[in-house]
Parts: structure tokens; sequence; C-alpha cells
């Protein structure tokens, strides 16, 4: 997905800026970068790839180059940020977490009006750069921030340094979250509020859908009041977000419990124990064996010192590798038992089924699967989550082309009381060598995150969000 993290202080903020950074790696997988404006100096920026390393290993050495009162920092999913930029506007630096989906339209718009890019992605321009461009189309950069949201398809948060602090925009529709941080002659911008408590500030401030705001080191100004439609994204509480942080005020580890306590009133499977695949699902394990009353064991551990991450190669034959190097099965606790597993969710199901063959051989007596939001059917088409090359590698579509083959109208599947749902999952269980299967249902996610369904983007399980 990607994250962001920017301070404005009184003093100097490289290191509040590298450690606030670092916080936000789980949300991405190539590239970081930072930026700083050095007094006498400028704007000094660094970008890494980080597809076999972690983010502080490749700063650390150059913080003793940076120093400045503001500063921001990226780590990305997709293309290498910030970008610098010199403009009518001034002088700034930018980055986003954004999708846009209309980049080559983009592209076209911006070149027939002769503007250029300098900056590459994968032998594609940079969509950094493209939301750059958008700006200084304009003659302000609330201006130019509404008119990156006009034109786009898809999402995109922003962040701008200036010589006169920080400007932050959050999506039009608030699909990924901006928070402000506090503390005494210093202010932060983030996209996980668990950036701020060992980094000294307090949480102040949530920005709403389309909202843009001006911090300094005294405070922040809003420059443009947030709009009323929100499609946030629900996935950041099943799966995205770090357990600590908060969303529209509502935290990431107590929804994951609520989510688990929902699937837990709704099933009778009859087992010796509940498990969470690590490391999303163990909260949802949690909030699960609390409700049933049921004792945790840890039938897989997780080997975090050289395969911290399942998704950081690029190749997917060497993503499936890391992916099983990472989860230790453990014979003494899986021999002869009866399991209910929870995770967060099944994409494409491939490393599920690697799971499954690992524990037959370890001898599990009976695996249930409970997953805690509901079947994937429709590629993501705001964030970078469940891409793949075709939908029809989305394991329910894959169980529904299996039975039916290639379907349109998939309004039955998302539908848990359907006949046709009914076999899909049943069809899933079997690819995967489950002995049962459950989904959350749509509604009580809904019911567990806390916020009205309209608000939710819920597209990849029901098809019904909007640009």
């Amino acid at each position: 997905m990607s994250g962001f993290f920017g301070v404005v202080s009184k003093g100097d903020c490289v290191e509040d800026v590298f450690f606030g950074t670092d916080y936000h790696s789980h949300l991405g997988t190539k590239r970081a970068g930072m930026v700083f404006i050095v007094p006498g100096k400028g704007f000094r920026r660094s970008i890494h790839s980080l597809e076999n390393s972690y983010f502080r290993n490749k700063f650390e050495d150059e913080l003793k180059e940076f120093s400045g009162n503001s500063g921001m920092g990226i780590i990305s999913d997709t293309d290498p940020q910030p970008i610098l930029f010199n403009s009518h506007l001034g002088r700034f630096a930018i980055v986003t977490v954004s999708r846009l989906v209309n980049l080559i339209e983009l592209e076209k718009h911006l070149l027939e009006k002769k503007k250029h890019f300098t900056e590459n992605f994968e032998g594609n321009i940079n969509p950094t750069e493209v939301v750059a461009n958008l700006i200084i189309e304009k003659e302000s950069f609330v201006a130019g921030i509404e008119n990156v949201f006009e034109n786009i398809k898809g999402s995109c948060s922003i962040m701008i340094l200036t010589e006169e602090g920080i400007i932050a925009a959050r999506d039009k529709l608030g699909r990924t979250p901006v928070v402000i941080g506090k503390r005494e002659e210093a202010r932060a911008v983030a996209s996980e509020s668990c950036a701020f408590p060992n980094t000294g500030f307090e949480l102040e401030y949530y920005l709403g859908p389309g909202e843009i705001i001006h911090i300094t080191s005294d405070g922040l100004t809003q420059l443009k009041k947030p709009g009323e439609k929100m499609q946030v994204c629900a996935f950041l509480w099943v799966y995205w977000g770090y357990p600590p942080s908060y969303y529209e005020g509502i935290n990431v580890d107590e929804c994951r419990y609520r989510c688990g306590a929902a699937l837990a009133r709704r099933d009778n499977v009859v087992a010796d124990y509940v498990s969470g695949v690590p490391d999303s699902g163990v909260g949802h394990a949690t909030g699960y064996a609390n409700e049933k009353d049921m004792p945790t064991m840890r039938p897989y551990s997780k080997y975090t010192p050289t395969w911290p991450r399942s998704f950081m190669p690029q190749s997917q034959d060497m993503r499936d590798l890391v992916a099983k190097m990472k989860l230790i099965p453990n014979k003494a606790i899986i021999d002869g038992k009866k399991m209910v597993f929870l995770d967060d969710s099944i994409v494409r199901g491939t490393q599920l089924k690697d799971n499954s063959k690992d524990l037959r051989k370890s001898g599990a007596a009976e695996i249930h699967m409970r997953i805690a939001c509901p079947p994937l059917l429709y590629p993501c088409e705001f964030l970078n989550f469940s891409q793949s090359r075709t939908p029809l590698e989305l394991a329910g579509r894959k169980a529904i082309l299996q039975m039916n083959g290639e379907e349109k109208d998939l309004k039955e599947y998302s539908d848990p009381d359907s006949e046709k749902y009914k076999k899909m999952v049943e069809q899933i269980a079997e690819n995967l060598d489950l002995d049962s299967l459950v989904y959350q249902r749509l509604d009580d996610l809904v019911e567990a995150i806390g916020l009205p369904k309209e608000k939710l983007c819920t597209h990849c399980w029901d098809g019904s969000s909007y640009f």
C-alpha cells in the first residue's frame, strides 16, 4: 500500500523522520526515501530499494549527512519517492500513497500540454511525478491538489514539503488514512498512528476525506474542509494496519478481536485449540478463542530473523518460497490435533495450500480455517491489494470457474445465504485440503469495524465501491 511520515519541528528532526518512517515498513516492499530541507543547502533526498533489505539498514549510515527542522519519509510499494520539483509554486518535495488506475490517460493529458517526465518506474512514468505535474497546473497548492482529486481514478493521499512547512492531503474519498501527531514544538504527519508513541508524539487529529491541511512546528491550519463521502478501505483493520494503530478513532487490534468473536459466535466446530496465522491472524484468533473459551497454541512459528516478509521478492516463485520458509510447523503441537486456524484473508490460496500440506505431514487430525473477511471476488481498483494477472487467480473466482465456468454476475457469490456461495466455499476448502472453511459475513465485519457500511470500501468482497 505504502506509508509516509513527515515532521516539522523547531529542532532537528532527522531521527524523528527516520524512526517514524521505519514504523511504516509493513506497508511497502519496493523502495523507500527520505528528504530534508538542510540549512544552507536546500532539499536533500535519498532513495533506496528495499526488495532485499530493511529500511533502517539502507538509511542508517546516511543520517549524518542530513540535518534540518523539516523532512519526510516514505515506504513505497510502488514508485521511487520522494520527487523534487521546482515550479511557479516554488521548490517542493512530494510523496504519495496512491494508485492511479488511469495513469496512461493522465500521461497523455500532460504530454499534450507539453509537460515532460524525468522519473521512470519499471519502464513507465512515475505516478508521483504525474501527481506533481497535476498540482503545478494550478495557481496554488490547494487548487493543484483539488485538480489531482478531480482527474485521477483510484486513490491518492499526498504530503508536500515546502520551506513554509508541510501540506498534507487525504485521498478524496479517504481510502487511505492520514493522521497528525503533536508534541512540544513539533508536529508530525503519518499514515499509521503507531508511529507516534515511541517518537514522542500524541495523536492530535484525523484528516477527513479530501481534507487539506498545512502544518508548522506551532500547529496546523485547515486549507480545505473534508468532504462528506468516505470510502475508507475496510482491509486496513483486517490486514494492512499494525495492531496499535487507529483509523477513524477505531483501534486495529480491538477490531480484530471483534472479528474473531463474530466468527466464533456463528461456529459450532469442535477442536483442541485455536491458532492465528502469523502475524495479522493472531488478533482475530485471540477474539475467537476468548469468545469460545478455547485454548490457543502455536502450531506454526514465524521465523523472522532472515524471512521477515513473504511479499518482498519480485518473482511469484520466490515469494512463494519465502512464504513457506518463514513459517515453521511444530509437530509436537500438531500431531493428532484438531485445529481451528484464523487468518485475515485468502487471496490466491497458494500459501494456505502449502500450510495444509505441512500440517498433514505433521499429523494434523483436522484443519478448520476461519477467515476474518468475506471471499475476495473482485480485484482491488483503488489500492495495491489482491493484484493479479487476472481476477481468475483469486481463490473464489478459481472455484467459480471450476464449478460453473467463467461467470460475469457474481452477486449471488457475495451473498453468504445463497446456495452458490455455499458451493463456492466448499470448492475452495476442497482445493486447499481443509476439513472446513468459514468466511466472515460482510455484515458482521462492518459491525466489528463500527462504521456505517456506506463509509467503508468493501469492493473486493461485493464490488460495491466507486471512484
